[in-house]
């Protein structure tokens, strides 16, 4: 016969169990670790700040004297660099992993001004193997560290994609270098000058043990559109109408593969080949009589988006120094609410059938 007592059936409170909660903490006031230890651990989570026994004491001063030395240094954990075990998803080889905008003051040689420092941007990276999880990404800076005090050319890049392309044990390797270039530029008739800034970035690319060195030149200028020219003169002759046409800030990415061999393609060469195909180049210092020189060299040169990029290819084609090469260009309308875009490829290095989605807006001039 099984007996019942009322106060065992009944359902405990929310006060009843607020007061056994209390009594709890009140008796781990006095407890010692190892009781503590020993409660259930539910029990123990409702404790403030309860911990095992065996939790260590942990210093809270930063050890400034501390040394690391060789047989410490070896036994810290190194996850990226572990076995393939810890391969997270498809063991799948990786074309590019490394950093990216690490910036460092570097070296340049002028075509006629002796050297520039100027601060840069570098991208390094590496292709990683599929049975590899991962590689030490401070080695990419290590390695450009190590060489960038010296004055700079494509020579110490490839110096430095050769460290650490050894140290990554990579079979393919990649830098790209991103740099603002000054050059003084003369307005057109008042005599003023003044710095024009260029986007350039270098690029020594290694893939199937062929190397390629690449320019890449952001030449901003100004596009008339021939159309529009035509009708402001037909309005002029036929109706006495008073009518401008449109221009707009444009701008043109011009990359560009090295031949081995050849004489230095200066950065100031390939701006000159991009004014000698289009010379209607943004102006620095303008005076009214620069203004209106602007006015009649865009109208001595419109050009519509396809002439762009047949007038750059024309030079670059002319250019024993220069591969394989490719023109990106936009014109940003004054017309339209859209642009007008255009690419042409010559050889394989830049030949695609895809289109980067963000291309063309990366093209947009800031100053």
């Amino acid at each position: 016969m099984n007996i019942h007592t009322p106060e065992l059936d009944q359902q405990p409170t929310e006060r009843q169990a607020e007061e056994a909660l209390a009594v709890l903490r009140r008796w781990a006031v006095h407890a010692s670790d190892t009781e503590i230890a020993a409660l259930d651990p539910e029990l123990r989570a409702l404790l403030p700040e309860a911990r095992p026994v065996d939790y260590p004491v942990l210093s809270r001063v930063y050890p400034q004297d501390f040394a690391v030395d060789a047989e410490y240094r070896a036994d810290l954990p190194d996850l990226q660099n572990g076995p393939s075990s810890l391969i997270r998803g498809a063991r799948k080889q990786i074309q590019h992993v490394g950093i990216s905008n690490f910036r460092l003051p570097i070296r340049y040689h002028t075509r006629d001004n002796g050297d520039l420092m100027l601060e840069t941007s570098v991208t390094g990276t590496v292709s990683l193997d599929a049975e590899k999880k991962g590689i030490n990404m401070s080695r990419i800076m290590r390695s450009f560290y190590k060489h960038a005090d010296e004055t700079f050319s494509f020579e110490v890049i490839e110096a430095a994609l050769d460290d650490y392309k050894s140290d990554l044990q990579s079979f393919d390797a990649r830098i790209q270098m991103r740099l603002s270039y000054p050059v003084k530029v003369e307005s057109l008739r008042s005599g003023l000058s003044g710095y024009q800034y260029y986007d350039i970035a270098l690029e020594l690319i290694e893939q199937n043990g062929v190397r390629r060195k690449i320019v890449h030149l952001d030449y901003v200028y100004s596009s008339t559109c021939p159309c529009s020219l035509e009708l402001s003169e037909h309005a002029r002759m036929m109706r006495g109408q008073l009518a401008t046409p449109h221009s707009q800030r444009s701008v043109a990415r011009v990359s560009v593969v090295l031949e081995p061999g050849q004489e230095c393609l200066w950065f100031e060469d390939l701006i000159g080949l991009c004014r000698n195909a289009v010379p209607t180049e943004t102006q620095v210092m303008v005076k009214r009589e620069d203004e209106q020189a602007f006015a009649e060299l865009n109208a001595a040169n419109p050009i519509f988006v396809e002439d762009a990029a047949r007038l750059f290819c024309e030079q670059m084609q002319n250019d024993p120094r220069i591969g394989d090469f490719r023109v990106i260009a936009s014109h940003q309308e004054s017309l339209h609410s859209h642009d007008a875009v255009s690419v042409l490829t010559e050889g394989e290095t830049f030949a695609s059938a895809s289109i980067d989605p963000k291309m063309f807006a990366s093209l947009f001039h800031v100053g």
